[in-house]
């Protein structure tokens, strides 16, 4: 089994990266049949990210802070570890957003893609479901459809739901709405096509995130699944990423 180690810039995330390779050797992400990262949740994400295209399986290990993405770091018995790991298959949700100009940006989100005010002011947005107008304006700071993967991650933040990773649904999340006060967002079937229409743009502009890309000042930001894309996450047989997402919902 050929391992690459890849690490955050954190100074213990990189001290473990040199006592891995000196235990196990390594060789380039390119050559590897699998990939372990060593770091926190947002180096997991970046990781999975540069794999997207060649879709070797990432094994994290804790070396940041909340970990949800992570295994437990230790050194022994890495390769057992490796060849027993349970595997969990995610789905990125592809992003289309034309700017006020009229360019279009495109980008893909793992955990959400999130559309938040710019200003003083709130976003007033006009929600649309496979073609027919579901939420004719929201009134909000913001709004983000999650993936199951990252219904945990900002999506929990703003009181969506958490998503076991099998029910190939998507969670649509207000965030701080002011009117309809009362809405607390939807859950989608997974194959469902999203589109937030920017109201007032010039007067309230609005700024559209996947992960960690953004396009600032936009009008419009379509969503979809890419089921075609397939990220597989690694995790120790018995600490299976179902399991902590089931946990996760009985948590104080």
């Amino acid at each position: 089994m050929h391992v690459a180690f890849v690490a955050s810039d954190r100074p213990e995330a990189q001290a473990a990266r040199e006592r891995l390779m000196s235990l196990y050797g390594s060789v380039e992400p390119e050559k590897a049949h699998v990939i372990v990262a060593l770091g926190g949740d947002g180096f997991m994400l970046e990781t999975l990210h540069t794999v997207m295209d060649r879709r070797v399986p990432v094994f994290g290990m804790n070396r940041g802070s909340v970990g949800f993405l992570m295994n437990d770091y230790a050194e022994e018995g890495l390769l057992e570890r490796l060849a027993g790991a349970g595997r969990a298959v995610i789905h990125p949700l592809q992003m289309d957003a034309w700017t006020e100009a009229g360019q279009v940006h495109s980008g893909l989100a793992i955990n959400e893609v999130s559309l938040l005010r710019q200003t003083r002011q709130s976003a007033k947005l006009r929600i649309s479901v496979d073609g027919r107008v579901r939420l004719e304006e929201l009134s909000c700071d913001g709004c983000l459809l999650s993936t199951a993967a990252g219904s945990t991650a900002y999506n929990l933040s703003a009181h969506g739901p958490i998503i076991p990773l099998d029910s190939r649904v998507l969670a649509l999340t207000p965030i701080s709405a002011f009117r309809p006060r009362r809405w607390r967002g939807a859950l989608l079937p997974h194959q469902a096509r999203v589109c937030f229409e920017v109201l007032e743009a010039d007067k309230r502009p609005v700024s559209a995130t996947a992960d960690s890309f953004e396009v600032r000042r936009v009008a419009r930001v379509e969503v979809r699944e890419r089921r075609d894309i397939a990220l597989t996450m690694l995790f120790d047989a018995g600490r299976s990423f179902e399991e902590r997402v089931l946990a996760e919902q009985f948590a104080s």
